[in-house]
């Protein structure tokens, strides 16, 4: 059981998100006018079986926390995981259930005004380079590129279903999180960490360059998630954040040496408004807020061709 996932959440209810409260879809939802993200596919799907039709026309999340764009990430760890190209098969269904309720036109067109938020690629590169390492064989060069051929292709797939409108986050300054300063000596962030997420994003905006030049009406925005957490780590205090290197709950050596756990006795922290980092892996509910901001509405640093408010309405 979970110590305190959730403990800033309405009514400080664990809801499978690992955080003390919102995430960044949940804050990206709230800036579109929303309360939080939309409701699980396989809620909706397994206990709003008979209004699932209708319910899915507001929206749907197909997010799987521990998952990655390869099939076999986060299996070993988490156990059943829902990876990207599954997603992709759930929301084909989703689609199948649209064209029922809308027609084959209506449909299209209603997919082409929707947004498709995508965050995926951390979870991959950090069991690459400490959760997994062992058991995969490929070399860092040939492992972002199989990465990123999984990614290129399920970005296809979703454009064949219909989708137009990306917006794209990538992935963060992982070399610095809790669990991998733990494994350094210093506690410093690990550099070749940090080059492996350099590496993925570089080839994913490549990708969707490319997509936008090969498909007619493909639009995206490319959230720099690096570039918006290292100004956090450069300079905490604009961000009114004092503690960038451990966690607000966790275990060991910067709380980065286990998950926020009552059966481990995790540490907590007091203000966790202080923290970048709420457990080992993942951002405070107010670091969340911070960089869901400035997808939505920031400049071009931040979001690129164009930020999540204007790829909305463009």
């Amino acid at each position: 059981m979970s110590l305190t996932d959730g403990i800033d959440f309405p009514n400080s209810v664990p809801t499978g998100r690992f955080s003390n409260g919102f995430n960044i879809i949940d804050h990206i939802a709230q800036l579109f006018g929303y309360e939080e993200s939309p409701p699980p596919y396989l809620a909706l799907l397994n206990d709003h079986r008979y209004t699932f039709k209708e319910n899915v026309l507001g929206g749907v999340n197909f997010a799987s926390g521990g998952s990655g764009i390869l099939i076999d990430t986060g299996r070993k760890q988490w156990g059943e995981v829902v990876a990207l190209g599954e997603q992709v098969e759930q929301f084909e269904a989703v689609k199948a259930s649209l064209v029922e309720t809308l027609g084959t036109s209506q449909t299209a067109t209603f997919l082409s005004k929707a947004l498709f938020i995508i965050s995926v690629g951390a979870n991959d590169l950090l069991e690459f380079s400490i959760t997994n390492k062992s058991s995969i064989t490929l070399g860092p060069q040939q492992y972002l590129a199989a990465l990123q051929f999984d990614y290129y292709t399920q970005i296809r797939n979703l454009y064949a279903l219909g989708a137009r409108r990306f917006g794209i986050i990538s992935v963060a300054a992982i070399g610095c999180c809790p669990a991998v300063r733990a494994t350094n000596y210093g506690g410093e962030c690990a550099e070749e960490v940090n080059q492996l997420a350099i590496g993925l994003n570089s080839a994913t905006f490549s990708t969707l360059e490319k997509l936008r030049y090969d498909l007619r009406d493909f639009k995206y925005s490319f959230g720099n998630s690096f570039e918006m957490s290292s100004a956090v780590l450069k300079g905490p205090a604009k961000f009114g954040i004092k503690e960038t290197n451990k966690a607000c709950c966790g275990v060991g050596k910067l709380n980065g040496e286990g998950p926020c756990l009552k059966a481990i006795n995790a540490e907590l922290c007091e203000d966790r408004n202080e923290f970048l980092f709420w457990d080992w892996f993942n951002p405070t509910d107010k670091t969340s807020k911070l960089a869901a901001s400035s997808l939505f509405d920031g400049p071009s640093n931040f979001a690129f061709p164009i930020n999540f408010r204007q790829l909305a309405h463009i």
